[in-house]
């Protein structure tokens, strides 16, 4: 995800955000995707695909993201 990404979903939800608040949003994508991964490895999952996304987002989701049955 881009800055530009960032703004433009900010934008389109007239919200206006400072300058200091962008590397603090981009430090939080960093966390999650950085969560995701330990997931991912206490799952002993080698390989994201998208039927084991639901492993990365935590168990929580299993019925959002498909888990197969």
């Amino acid at each position: 995800m881009t800055k530009k990404e960032i703004k433009e979903i900010f934008k389109i939800n007239h919200i206006q955000i400072g300058k200091e608040a962008m590397p603090m949003i981009e430090r939080e994508l960093v966390d999650h995707v950085r969560l995701m991964c330990v997931r991912l490895r206490h799952g002993n999952v080698k390989r994201l695909t998208p039927d084991l996304f639901w492993v990365a987002i935590g168990g929580d989701n299993k019925d959002r993201y498909g888990k197969p049955k």
